[in-house]
């Protein structure tokens, strides 16, 4: 049997055919890709840096216009999808993440809203993102976090146990906010941070839920999905688990984990060398220095009792 690459998680291919049929619909889904987007770009207030190269990734049309409206005087859209990409208006690149078609050093800035999630490896992608970055460029992105669509994952698991007696992915798995800055700071970025933010997403029914993710081309796309046809009851039996939701509709929060990073430069602030400071603790915080469990009654090592 043929050795699968363990690193190959999505399948790509698939991806861009479903973002291709969505560049049709995703104007649907417009009111959530625009708040993302500008949830994300308020972070650009926080930075004095004036930035005139902009590299829009996967923005589906959402994200490219508010860079336009910041002043960025180039500003390039990039998609797996050249449809999707088209979507964004101005310049337009078909390109895959994976494999960035950008030279060192093209743009001092980097926007990546909701689409780095399907990307096999996110590691090798944030390297590649921080070359093609000028000195004191700034990178910023946002993916889905754990628990997105958890309400669905276990009603889409608990209908298929019932009828299969067994459970196959039919949902992306989602990073933990945890693991992001430890791969900013590994791929070379500097001041890398790592926050997580809340769309309040609400529908009407379980079956809106649906259309939606369909119309952004966010169907599944797990290699080691199921690929027999599924059962006929399965998608209303998991609805039925998703029912009841009353009035106000069904509540389907979107953790966003947002990523910021900056291209290393001599201007930037970094941390003091160990034993560089010129004053000490104790004499600072106006205390007399002891050595450990010195004057505390307690043993040096820790331990139970």
């Amino acid at each position: 049997m043929p050795r699968t690459d363990p690193m190959r998680i999505f399948d790509r291919r698939l991806l861009r055919l479903r973002r291709d049929r969505a560049a049709a619909t995703v104007g649907r889904v417009a009111p959530v890709l625009d708040a993302a987007a500008a949830l994300l770009l308020d972070r650009l207030d926080d930075t004095t840096r004036r930035f005139s190269r902009a590299l829009d990734i996967g923005g589906r049309g959402a994200v490219a216009p508010l860079l336009r409206a910041r002043g960025i005087p180039l500003v390039v859209s990039m998609d797996l999808s050249p449809r999707m990409a088209a979507r964004a208006g101005g310049l337009a690149v078909a390109g895959d993440e994976e494999w960035l078609p950008f030279a060192p050093e093209s743009f001092d800035l980097v926007v990546a809203s909701l689409s780095l999630h399907w990307v096999n490896d996110l590691p090798g992608a944030l390297v590649q993102i921080r070359r093609c970055l000028r000195p004191d460029g700034l990178f910023l992105a946002s993916l889905p976090g754990f628990g997105a669509l958890q309400p669905l994952r276990e009603a889409l698991a608990a209908a298929e146990s019932t009828l299969r007696g067994g459970v196959s992915p039919r949902i992306s798995p989602f990073p933990e906010l945890a693991d992001l800055a430890g791969l900013l700071q590994r791929a070379g970025f500097a001041l890398p941070v790592a926050d997580r933010e809340v769309l309040p997403l609400r529908y009407r029914t379980p079956m809106a839920l649906l259309r939606d993710l369909q119309a952004a081309g966010e169907g599944n796309a797990v290699l080691a999905r199921d690929p027999r046809i599924p059962p006929r009851a399965l998608l209303p039996m998991a609805l039925g688990h998703l029912e009841g939701a009353g009035e106000e509709g069904l509540a389907m929060p979107l953790p966003l984990l947002v990523m910021t990073g900056w291209a290393p430069h001599e201007s930037q602030s970094r941390p003091a060398r160990p034993g560089s400071a010129d004053r000490r603790l104790a004499e600072a915080l106006g205390t007399v220095e002891r050595g450990a469990g010195e004057g505390t009654g307690r043993p040096r090592s820790g331990g139970s009792a």
